[in-house]
């Protein structure tokens, strides 16, 4: 039933939910091409991201971001990581809702603080490593409540990416058979 996907597989969900890594296998499986979005503000600043968030701040990062995610979500069909906070931005969601098909790849705080433990090259994450549980707690309280708009769930877990992969191509499956009506072979 996925084999004629023509739209855009978008996956949100907080830093660390495994948003590259189960998007680069997905888009293999699919066989559609992966793009990242933050790899994509990268690209159009020429900064990193760290540096994108210093040089300008919060609120242009944001509004950087969300042009981006526009650009991305009018394109081709492809597997698209977004980043972190980029599905809280109403446009977004909305450009989502008509160019794409959202997977939250929802992780609890114990998998997301596992996953962003010692990472330097978050810019939200930036700070005092002892205060990375609770920055992850405040952005599952402020966040999730979006991520929730996402056409499915997949739950990920502290486990091998082709776990979670397969989840991800069987919720699939499942939506696209809720949406058609047809059952598989």
């Amino acid at each position: 039933m996925r084999k004629n996907i023509n739209k855009i597989i978008l996956l949100v969900g907080l830093m660390g939910s495994g948003k590259t890594s189960v998007g680069k296998r997905l888009a293999q499986k699919l066989n559609l091409p992966f793009v990242d979005g933050d790899r994509e503000i990268e690209k159009a600043s020429g900064l990193s991201l760290i540096d994108v968030f210093k040089c300008f701040g919060q609120e242009e990062y944001r509004a950087g971001e969300m042009r981006v995610m526009k650009r991305l979500l009018c394109g081709m069909p492809c597997v698209l990581a977004s980043g972190g906070g980029s599905f809280v931005a109403q446009s977004t969601r909305d450009l989502a809702k008509e160019h794409a098909l959202t997977i939250w790849l929802k992780a609890d705080l114990n998998t997301l603080y596992h996953r962003t433990s010692g990472r330097k090259q978050r810019p939200f994450l930036q700070g005092d490593e002892s205060g990375l549980k609770e920055k992850l707690e405040k952005y599952i309280r402020e966040e999730y409540p979006y991520y929730e708009q996402a056409d499915i769930v997949v739950e990920t877990k502290d486990e091998r990416v082709e776990h979670t992969v397969n989840r991800v191509l069987k919720a699939l499956d499942d939506y696209f058979e809720k949406e058609t009506g047809c059952l598989k072979d």
